[in-house]
């Protein structure tokens, strides 16, 4: 295990990476007193929940879960008129139409 200094430590820091690549501990002092070490990244071991783990943690799946949904749009039908492509019931003057002159429209 190497111990260096803050100035030592941002002096040479790509070699102290170095160092630790190697495997090896580097720990950094200020004023002899230890504050940090450099080591290895080690990447977390990555956990998979085996099934069934989540039982009784207080949520559930309602029983018709994979049930066909088939009712799911039936609120959305309706043998109304689409207000947006609607266009019989318009009064609103259309700014395009030029074939009125425009003291018939104040």
């Amino acid at each position: 295990m190497q111990t260096v200094n803050i100035h030592e430590a941002k002096t040479h820091l790509s070699r102290l990476l170095e160092a630790v690549e190697r495997g090896e501990e580097v720990v950094i002092a200020r004023a002899g007193q230890p504050i940090a070490t450099l080591t290895a990244y080690k990447p977390p071991r990555r956990r998979i929940a085996p099934p069934g783990s989540m039982e009784g943690q207080g949520w559930w799946m309602a029983d018709d879960f994979n049930e066909p949904l088939d009712d799911l749009f039936d609120c959305l039908k309706d043998d109304a008129p689409d207000p947006l492509t609607d266009n019989s019931t318009d009064s609103t003057p259309d700014p395009a139409d030029n074939s009125t002159d425009s003291a018939s429209r104040r």
